[in-house]
């Protein structure tokens, strides 16, 4: 079950994204200013956190968000499934949730931003998987021998 993220559940969230092995450790201390933020402000802006609950478990979440500035595009900035249900569908169901909503605010572009180290491959795999376009690459953005990876759908 899909729901609105809730301060409970920052706890939970964190070790979450930590086990996946994909986000380094300044990402998930990112993670927890991202989440406070939305609890105090950012979702009076417009700002999105849905969590997915199985029996009682919390076991994924997004976030995403307008990008300021534009003609109705939005980020993707966070998406993370426990490693004991990657690959059941949980990741599509959070993000097919978040194009509908974004959708349903009359959004136009979704962009989604991720790393082009080996151990993100999957997560690559996973976008275009879901139809979403590659839409360039930044060499070095995180770190020498790690681009920027954009991957964009427009509705």
């Amino acid at each position: 079950m899909i729901r609105p993220t809730r301060p409970d559940d920052t706890p939970l969230l964190l070790p979450l994204a930590q086990d996946t092995g994909v986000f380094k450790p300044l990402e998930i201390h990112a993670l927890r200013d991202v989440l406070d933020d939305y609890h105090h402000t950012n979702k009076n802006h417009g700002h999105i956190a849905v969590t997915w609950e199985q029996d009682d478990q919390v076991t994924g979440f997004a976030y995403y968000a307008p990008a300021a500035m534009t003609d109705r595009t939005w980020y993707l900035y966070w998406i993370a499934v426990s490693r004991q249900l990657q690959a059941r569908g949980v990741g599509g169901a959070l993000l097919r949730h978040a194009e509908q909503d974004i959708q349903a605010a009359g959004g136009r572009l979704f962009l989604i931003e991720t790393s082009s180290m080996p151990h993100y491959e999957l997560t690559r795999r996973f976008y275009l998987k879901h139809g979403y376009d590659l839409a360039g690459v930044l060499r070095d953005f995180y770190a020498d021998g790690d681009d920027l990876v954009v991957f964009r759908k427009h509705f």
